[in-house]
């Protein structure tokens, strides 16, 4: 490792567990170092990941820079060195994304393949009002309207482990159509106003540009209601399993080929009104830290409606809630015909790692604790936790035991000791 990228003291929650850890985190660094290429940028990274390692309530540039010093004089060089890497720095993202990527899904897949792209969006609570794409909106970090900002992001996942491999900043229409805000807040004068959904096919793009393991997608009905995100996925050959809204149009298909007879179109709340009991059935798809997580499911083929225009022939799946009898959730999925009715629920089900994923990227590694007003900032900042991240992913993906795989459904609370 050269002298440019040499680390501050590893953190302990690296290494208490794992005496190789810390060889594999230098050769990590070193490897993002190369690519950073500029002394400078090698050794800010160095600096700024060990700070999100480390102990500490608050990960943002202030107090990483506290703790990094031996001496108070020397806060404030430190404090201006991590901004001018993350701020002002100019370095591209995604060779860095990508990298972290292809080095965690390696020993992750040694389980078992890639089976789910999942995208979903997360929200980072401000006070103020100039951070980059931030005003009142809707979170479900917060399950309220609230100042926040919001991010996209994509996610893999196996059958055992979760990786988070991007993530962008949705920029509202009121940022968007305000140049002289997006100047302030330094978003490139190219950066246009882009709806979520298109924010995901983006990162989908990239994703099978890089060469990255297709699976599944998976979304909510943010994403799944909107008939050009699956047209978009069709066109790129993805298969999807997506909720939607109980106002989503279909029509139902009976039988197949020469038998196959197509019903009148309706709302997939009306069709499931219609359902004879004996579609419906209990179906459980994990065991959870409570218990067995189960619900009743009716699952029937469908064609959904775009006004008038039919599209390709799916699945539909309506939820009912063990102690309810009104339907809550519905789901279009491509998935094959010879699919159980298990395999087709546990597919739509995996939406919950990415859950999951945020509360290990905020509550561990500082994700939300940005504190800058750069846009480039910002997505430095995510760029530096997503490859934190996937070194803790790896780590854990080495140190896991077939044997222990459904224990390992629950996922246990601390990833850093997960991945010591």
């Amino acid at each position: 490792m050269s002298a440019a990228t040499a680390l501050p003291p590893v953190p302990p929650t690296i290494t208490s567990l794992h005496p190789e850890a810390e060889k594999r985190l230098l050769a990590y660094v070193d490897d993002i170092g190369a690519l950073l290429g500029n002394k400078r940028r090698r050794e800010g990274f160095a600096l700024y990941a060990c700070g999100l390692f480390g102990d500490g309530d608050r990960k943002s540039v202030e107090p990483i820079a506290a703790r990094a010093c031996g001496s108070p004089d020397e806060i404030e060089a430190m404090h201006t060195k991590l901004l001018r890497f993350l701020s002002r720095s100019e370095w591209d993202n995604r060779p860095l994304r990508e990298y972290m990527a292809r080095y965690a899904l390696l020993p992750m897949q040694m389980h078992g393949p890639v089976r789910h792209w999942i995208i979903d969006d997360t929200g980072f609570l401000k006070q103020g009002k100039h951070s980059p794409g931030v005003q009142r909106q809707y979170t479900g970090s917060a399950g309220k309207v609230t100042n926040c900002q919001v991010a996209v992001s994509l996610t893999l996942a196996t059958e055992h482990a979760h990786l988070p491999v991007d993530m962008d900043l949705y920029l509202p229409r009121s940022w968007a159509d305000d140049r002289k805000r997006c100047r302030a807040a330094k978003i490139p004068n190219d950066v246009k106003y882009r709806p979520k959904w298109k924010i995901a096919l983006d990162m989908i793009d990239a994703a099978i540009e890089a060469g990255l393991p297709r699976g599944v997608t998976l979304a909510d009905a943010d994403y799944g209601q909107k008939s050009e995100f699956r047209d978009g996925l069709d066109e790129r050959g993805l298969e999807y399993a997506l909720a939607v809204h109980k106002t989503a149009m279909v029509r139902r298909v009976h039988g197949r080929g020469r038998r196959r007879e197509v019903g009148p179109r309706q709302t997939v709340e009306d069709l499931a009104f219609e359902l004879d009991p004996n579609e419906i059935r209990t179906v459980t798809w994990r065991e959870g830290t409570r218990g067995k997580l189960s619900a009743k499911f009716g699952i029937v083929r469908v064609e959904p409606m775009v006004g008038d225009d039919p599209r390709q022939e799916q699945w539909l799946v309506i939820e009912w809630p063990d102690d309810s009898h009104l339907p809550s959730k519905y789901s279009l999925a491509t998935l094959p015909r010879d699919l159980s009715r298990k395999q087709l629920v546990r597919a739509i089900k995996e939406r919950w790692r990415t859950e999951r994923a945020y509360e290990d990227l905020k509550g561990e590694l500082g994700l939300d604790h940005f504190e800058g007003r750069s846009y480039q900032g910002w997505h430095h900042h995510v760029t530096v936790v997503l490859c934190c991240f996937a070194f803790l992913a790896a780590e854990r993906a080495r140190a896991f035991s077939p044997s222990r795989a459904r224990a390992d459904q629950a996922w246990p609370d601390d990833p850093l000791h997960r991945a010591a």
